[in-house]
């Protein structure tokens, strides 16, 4: 079962942190608040956040993936059934 990426608990408690940035940093964090659908820079931190934690569990099923022994060869007809199965769950 794949775990839910990128999903936040809008009921989860709240706490608060303090960075300290470069002025160039700043800027940049701005920069991306302003121009894109974000409306502070908590959002764009949280964002990033999200992000990494995702791409480290994901990063992580890769990686267990691996230790996995294959039950036939990884051919054509694998990642077939494989696509078939996403398809199928899916619905």
């Amino acid at each position: 079962m794949l775990p839910d990426l990128a999903i936040s608990d809008s009921r989860a408690f709240v706490g608060t942190m303090n960075i300290s940035l470069p002025d160039s940093l700043k800027a940049f964090v701005d920069e991306q608040v302003a121009g894109r659908d974000f409306g502070t820079s908590s959002e764009y931190v949280r964002e990033l956040i999200r992000k990494d934690r995702d791409v480290r569990k994901l990063r992580q099923l890769l990686l267990d993936g691996t230790a996995l022994e294959l039950e036939g060869p990884a051919d054509d007809a694998y990642f077939d059934s494989l696509r078939d199965y996403v398809s199928s769950s899916k619905r």
